[in-house]
């Protein structure tokens, strides 16, 4: 998920049997009436709520409760869990930026092979059933969604700004991140008040840098940050678009982000798949105004996520039965017509129940053609056990260039002697 793995939730727990309080501890133990109760660890909107009810209906003897964390929160509680031994849900989502660190430790995940997951794989393209593949060779996830990315705009604002807004003529504007840097310089040169062409430097890096081939890492584990030109491409190309003027200076994942996009902050954000759920859940009111064009520069991937079941579960077999069923395609289009989030089964990408869905939200933007497009060029970026850790370090040194407190050289060097420690 779509990964609004970000979205900044506050902590909360669901239960989701209608009109039946939660009995049972809170670690998969026995549910009401002697049913099986499976909770379901994630954070975010992963769109599942329905499909428990669907479940529930079809498997009168399971009871099924979600427990959703903001996305850091979550995944260092699950490192808890897992260091301890308990408190663990039976299923535990994890995004892609931290499935490195979790694979790393296989044993502590029941690997899903061997409950019968190798009948299930050609459902994935391969580099997403490699991602969760640990170094044993155990499977830790199946896969939820992936985070092909386009790019979100305000078709009102661009209109008061002089530019086009239909999508085709507004792809054309940036067949590359130079152009839309000139876009965007078009944009703020119409001075309209409070709203700047961007959000921020991190949703921006985090598109650019997910484009390349490879990133942060190579297929051995080693941090090739300083090494690798791509990584200082992608943080030098955000700098030029901060210098350029076009930053609203509004931190991701914030309060002022959430509401910045339904009051017009800013009137372009790249938008991996799973940001579509999250523009139209903090801009209700904005329907009609977003719209949906190509991302500069072609295809990529930011996000994705997975579920896995940690060893710990008491009810193993039946949560393998429920991750599978989630995961499933029929279970994954029915996610992405209603929340967003693209699915990472493949053969759905040419299926007409994705391909054709237009999205009324986004002014009726044929979001399953954009998506499925992005998703068929792109290549799959390797992803080590710190890059989440190691974006963040990143993203920190861009904020202090947008807040003037450094040059980018001295932001850059900073940045790379805090990963030194991280890793």
């Amino acid at each position: 998920m779509r990964n609004l793995h970000k979205i900044g939730a506050a902590a909360l727990s669901v239960a989701l049997l209608a009109g039946v309080a939660a009995c049972g501890d809170d670690k998969g133990g026995s549910g009401s009436g002697g049913k099986v109760k499976l909770v379901v660890a994630t954070f975010g909107e992963f769109g599942y709520k329905d499909l428990y009810a669907e479940y529930m209906k079809a498997h009168p003897d399971i009871e099924i409760t979600e427990r959703v964390t903001k996305a850091e929160d979550h995944h260092k509680n699950l490192a808890a869990h897992l260091a301890t031994g308990q408190g663990a849900a039976d299923i535990e989502a994890i995004e892609e930026g931290w499935i490195g660190q979790f694979k790393a430790t296989p044993d502590k995940f029941v690997n899903l092979t061997d409950l019968g997951a190798n009948d299930l794989k050609a459902q994935w393209p391969d580099w997403k059933w490699q991602t969760s593949v640990g170094k044993n060779g155990a499977q830790i996830g199946f896969g939820t969604d992936v985070g092909g990315l386009a790019m979100c705009y305000r078709t009102d604002l661009f209109a008061k700004a002089g530019l086009p807004t239909d999508r085709e003529q507004v792809s054309a504007l940036w067949k590359d991140w130079d152009g839309y840097i000139t876009a965007g310089k078009k944009y703020a040169a119409a001075k309209l008040p409070n709203s700047a062409f961007m959000d921020g430097p991190t949703v921006m890096y985090r598109s650019v840098l997910g484009q390349f081939d490879q990133g942060l890492y190579d297929n051995q584990d080693n941090v090739i940050v300083e090494t690798n030109p791509s990584v200082r491409a992608a943080f030098d190309k955000t700098v030029e678009a901060i210098n350029a003027g076009l930053s609203a200076k509004i931190a991701a994942w914030s309060a002022d982000w959430n509401a910045g996009f339904q009051k017009g902050r800013f009137a372009t954000i790249a938008c991996p798949s799973w940001m579509m759920a999250y523009i139209q859940e903090q801009a209700k009111d904005a329907a009609g105004k977003w719209d949906i064009a190509k991302i500069p520069g072609g295809g990529g991937n930011w996000g994705g996520s997975f579920l896995t079941l940690p060893k710990q579960g008491k009810h193993q077999k039946e949560a393998y039965e429920l991750a599978k069923w989630l995961t499933s395609p029929e279970q994954q289009a029915k996610v992405f017509r209603k929340a967003g989030n693209f699915p990472s089964t493949v053969t759905l990408y040419q299926d007409p129940v994705i391909t054709d869905f237009k999205n009324p939200f986004f002014n009726n933007a044929p979001v399953g053609k954009i998506f499925s497009e992005s998703i068929t060029t792109m290549k799959a970026q390797y992803l080590g056990p710190k890059a989440g850790d190691i974006n963040t370090a990143i993203q920190n040194g861009l904020t202090r260039v947008e807040q003037g407190k450094q040059t980018p050289d001295a932001a850059w060097k900073q940045a790379l002697e805090e990963i030194k420690k991280i890793v």
